[in-house]
């Protein structure tokens, strides 16, 4: 009964995980947010209009910074410099509050902003406001309402830009990292743009904060050009509850989560296919490298990326469903194309398990090249999409990344805090992978990834124009109009699939734990039996080898056809357990066959006995197996809701308590009919 409660726990653990989480970019608390109307535009980058310049006032500091530069740019920045010390503003926030027209130009001069003034201690008032506020659930810090942010606008933020439209901020130096915004880790946001539509941030730099660098929030109408962000324990840019946003010649790095974070962009195509008539957001020659994620998006609606480098760092990309309460659910209609997403295989897990991350945020060592993940992701993905619907991957350069170009999952409703039944399947459909360029450089070179696709198994209407190197060897293919050929079909993952990622998805931060039997977690991740689908496989294997000798040996002994159902069986369930070891194996399909088959030998022997019923379900297993066989070796089978594995493991908890009863009772061996006793030959008479 040991081995039979083990398969049980496999089955059980598949369907919470078919329920459970998945891999997924963080994400973060904030307040209820309005939906906007959509009526915003782009904004223009200004050469005219009212002009405010923001400089410091130490000559020697002022005259190295501009030293080097062009003799027109120097000739600039000088004259500015006079003008500045004359009628300018020492600090960005004392400009920004002086911004009473809207459409005013605030001119920042090369030097480092420390914003001395935002970081003097709170007043009474605004002690007991932050005291008194909600905290967030997932990281502690206070969720203030607008009312709060205006009342306290630096308890959270070093630069707060709060209800001021149409500003432009504009660095005047050579490079972005000229103009310098420091919150020196003392600070959620260095600098907060809120409800702030038409905001232009150019030229300028933000590093050092406990969370973001730059943040956009609930604004329609937002630029951030050449601009970086950097050292963050979380976003260089966050923008969240946007419209007709623009990141353009952008650079992030050194974020515990991701550079780019376009999360909860204005969901305005939720009820569309795929005719897209504009994004909500645009990211184009941005540059995201040596942080977890180089773009995360969590309901990342509608965002165009394009154009772009993910390169060094955990993985390169993840647009999510996996948090709750968050606006835009469930992800969908964003576009990939012409990006380079190669060789994201950092590992910054060890600084998670060796206490770095533990310290204050100033002795970690960020500027060092230190990360804290913030969010548990397979070290060398190229791209992550859990739970996402109607994106496009399309043209993408894909190559290097050690574990797999793509890793693709669902996501149920109820991790978001949606609850209706049908919200529980409503992820993962209608994504097309459309001529990327699968481990091959810009220059032809070959630099192959561990695997090109990694997929649950689990979606409506998906296709692939590549499908080679893939942990499921038939997936769907994309006809020459870029529909489906056939397409996916499937509302549940592929156990082995939903499991796995139930697994890997228990990182914790906070607690220094990674999944041990979780293959995504660089050198700490698990191989081989360790691997927790590889644990399962082989455990399950050994339960029904171990039923099937029982069988043979209690009721089928003088059966060859059971003989050859039985070595079929055990062969298949070993060459099963390596074909889970080696991901996209074709043994695992031969495995499936294989113990289909056996199986089929076995049940046909069965129903020669008294135990014709478990015969017949033992045939229904096998059936399952065999078309599992063909659904992974050879195409995956359509308009089925369900895989074939799936029914195959419902049914083997069925078969195996009822083959461990007949195998551990005794049954009588089919044997000829007896040969009738000869009649007694009759005395021969008595005269």
């Amino acid at each position: 009964m040991k081995a039979y409660t083990r398969l049980l726990g496999i089955v059980a653990v598949a369907a919470i995980a078919i329920l459970g989480p998945a891999g997924a970019a963080s994400a973060h608390e904030e307040r209820p947010t309005r939906e906007l109307d959509g009526t915003g535009s782009v904004p223009t980058y200004r050469t005219t209009g009212p002009t405010l310049l923001v400089c410091k006032t130490d000559p020697a500091d002022f005259a190295t910074r501009v030293a080097g530069y062009p003799a027109e740019l120097k000739a600039a920045n000088e004259q500015l410099w006079t003008q500045c010390q004359k009628d300018g503003y020492r600090h960005i926030q004392q400009a920004v509050d002086a911004a009473h027209l809207p459409g005013t130009n605030i001119k920042i001069l090369p030097g480092v902003y420390l914003e001395e003034p935002s970081i003097a201690p709170a007043s009474p008032e605004c002690a007991a406001m932050e005291n008194g506020a909600v905290r967030g659930r997932i990281y502690g810090y206070p969720v203030l309402t607008w009312d709060q942010q205006l009342a306290c606008p630096h308890l959270a933020n070093l630069v707060a830009i709060l209800g001021k439209k149409n500003l432009q901020l504009e660095g005047t130096g050579a490079k972005p990292e000229d103009v310098l915004v420091d919150a020196q880790y003392r600070k959620l946001n260095a600098i907060r743009a809120d409800n702030a539509d038409g905001v232009y941030f150019r030229n300028m730099s933000a590093q050092r904060a406990q969370f973001n660098a730059f943040y956009i929030m609930e604004t329609d109408g937002f630029v951030v050009d050449r601009t970086m962000g950097r050292w963050n324990d979380e976003y260089a840019f966050l923008t969240f509850a946007v419209d007709h946003g623009l990141y353009t010649d952008c650079e992030g790095y050194g974020n515990g989560d991701s550079a780019f974070y376009p999360g909860a962009a204005s969901n305005i195509n939720k009820d569309r296919g795929h005719d897209v008539p504009r994004y909500a957001v645009e990211i184009q020659r941005c540059y995201g490298h040596h942080n977890t994620l180089g773009y995360s998006g969590t309901a990342g609606d509608s965002v165009w990326v394009h154009d772009s480098v993910f390169t060094e760092n955990t993985a390169g990309i993840a647009t999510d469903s996996a948090f709750p309460d968050h606006p835009g659910m469930p992800q969908n209609h964003s576009k990939f194309e012409n990006n380079v997403i190669a060789n994201n295989n950092t590992d910054y897990y060890r600084h998670i398990v060796d206490g770095t991350c533990k310290k204050p945020f100033a002795e970690r060592g960020y500027e060092q090249g230190v990360v804290c993940p913030a969010v548990g992701l397979p070290v060398g993905a190229g791209v992550v999409n859990p739970g996402g619907n109607y994106n496009i991957w399309r043209g993408n350069h894909i190559y290097g990344n050690d574990y797999s170009g793509f890793v693709t999952s669902f996501v149920p409703g109820f991790v978001r805090n949606d609850t209706e039944f049908a919200q529980q399947f409503d992820t993962s459909h209608h994504n097309r992978y459309l001529d990327n360029v699968m481990g091959v450089s810009e220059q032809g070179e070959a630099k192959p990834n561990g695997l090109n696709f990694w997929w649950d198994g689990q979606g409506v209407g998906s296709c692939w124009t590549d499908m080679s190197a893939t942990n499921i060897r038939t997936v769907p293919a994309c006809g020459d109009d870029d529909l489906p050929a056939i397409g996916s079909h499937r509302y549940f993952g592929e156990p082995a699939g939903t499991l796995k990622m139930y697994a890997c998805a228990g990182y914790d931060g906070g607690r220094q734990h990674l999944p041990s039997d979780c293959d995504w977690y660089g050198e700490y991740a698990a191989s081989g039996l360790e691997r927790i689908e590889v644990k399962w496989a082989f455990g399950g294997a050994v339960v029904l080898g171990l039923l099937a000798i029982g069988l043979y040996y209690r009721r089928l002994r003088d059966s060859k056809r059971a003989l050859l159902g039985l070595l079929l069986t055990v062969g298949g369930l070993t060459v099963g357990v390596f074909g889970t070891v080696e991901m996209g194996s074709v043994l695992h399909p031969i495995g499936l066959a294989l113990y289909g088959a056996g199986l089929a030998l076995l049940g046909l022997a069965l129903r020669t006995t008294r135990a014709r019923k478990l015969g017949t379900t033992t045939l229904i297993v096998a059936a399952f197996a065999l078309l599992g066989a063909i659904d992974h070796g050879l195409i995956m089978i359509p308009w089925l809701p369900v895989s074939p594995a799936l029914l195959r493991v419902l049914t083997e908890v069925v078969w195996i308590p009822w083959a461990l009863g007949a195998a551990l009772v005794p049954g009588r061996t089919p044997t000829a009919a007896p040969t009738p006793a000869p009649e007694p030959t009759p005395e021969p008479a008595t005269t």
